[in-house]
């Protein structure tokens, strides 16, 4: 058994309690949080500070579900105290000087350091992962995600769920479309250049959110486009917008891999109008896919030898750099180059 411990008890701390208490090889041992009392709401042994949680239950991995500005000391103070393990929420650090030197610490103290970066987790993306190297659709040509939440509309938008949203000076892409750098990363590799058109369409929140971000990716020795077309005004044909956060098109030579919002894949051949079903639609559990629950399962198998941890804070640091140079980009109105 792996002991786990919380640090953090707002909105979306309830999807990885609910898959730490649905793993068997995990034990959850507490959660800590500003106010003790939504720790103890969650049926776990509650603490209204990291240190005396740590100390009480001295649990062997520690998940931070906390905002960027709380990520830093909790991680040192973890650090000191034994863990095994650490999972951290994204976003990672409040800048990228500070996610390179909370990296370097933890590598220097042996201590894994794992970025909660989840879709990449969700089935969806696994199945069409497979299919490309299976190569059902031939010479990829492009991949297109049209990010549809439907949530951002009218002056109390975001406030009855994540409130935080409407505060961020940078919302769509580092809050939300960070997901799909990762995503477009795991399915393609590192991209060589990016273009990015960003816009603030509600004037009740800081943050941009909608627009359009284009990669320029290279696989199997050809090039291949990601687009990344988000809208958080706008919603998609489903009846959660919030499974998928919309819908997805994965071009090719010999054929088109569909992902709609009910989370089904499909394959049409080239030149056909049928199509197989690669994933059909069901109902999950967890959040988005269960992908919350599929990550910590990852991170226990390899806290067990099993296999290599994926999203290290190291290999995170990447997503970071195309953030940066997404909003370089939309500032300066022009396409730029990542270093190889």
């Amino acid at each position: 058994m792996i002991r786990v411990a919380c640090l953090g008890a707002g909105y979306f701390a309830h999807f990885h309690i609910d898959g730490w208490r649905r793993l068997a090889e995990a034990e959850l041992v507490g959660v800590a949080d500003i106010d003790p009392r939504r720790a103890e709401n969650l049926g776990t042994p509650g603490f209204g500070d990291l240190e005396t949680m740590l100390a009480v239950t001295k649990p062997d991995l520690l998940d931070l579900i906390v905002p960027p500005a709380a990520q830093a000391a909790a991680i040192r103070t973890a650090l000191a105290t034994g863990v095994k393990a650490i999972i951290c929420q994204k976003p990672f650090c409040t800048s990228r000087a500070e996610a390179d030197t909370i990296t370097a610490e933890a590598e220097a103290a042996g201590i894994p350091l794992i970025i909660h970066e989840n879709f990449r987790w969700q089935p969806w993306y696994r199945t069409i992962k497979a299919a490309l190297d299976a190569g059902r659709v031939g010479d990829l040509h492009q991949i297109s995600f049209r990010m549809r939440t439907g949530d951002g509309q009218g002056p109390d938008a975001y406030a009855d769920r994540q409130p935080a949203f409407r505060d961020m000076e940078r919302l769509l892409i580092r809050e939300t479309g960070v997901h799909w750098v990762d995503t477009f990363r795991y399915l393609l590799g590192r991209p060589r250049a990016v273009y990015a058109e960003l816009r603030q369409m509600n004037p009740a929140i800081k943050g941009e959110d909608a627009g359009i971000v284009i990669f320029d990716h290279v696989r199997a020795g050809q090039p291949v486009r990601a687009v990344f077309d988000g809208n958080r005004h706008l919603d998609h044909a489903t009846e959660n917008t919030r499974l998928t956060f919309g819908e997805c098109w994965v071009e090719g030579s010999a054929g088109t891999i569909t992902l709609a919002g009910d989370g089904s894949v499909k394959l049409r051949r080239f030149g056909q109008f049928e199509t197989d079903t690669l994933l059909a639609a069901r109902s999950y559990q967890g959040f988005a896919g269960d992908c919350v629950y599929a990550l910590q399962n990852h991170v226990l198998a390899a806290m067990q030898g099993e296999r290599a941890f994926e999203n290290t804070a190291r290999d995170y640091l990447e997503v970071l750099e195309i953030e940066g140079a997404i909003y370089a980009s939309a500032k300066k109105g022009a396409k730029i180059r990542l270093k190889a």
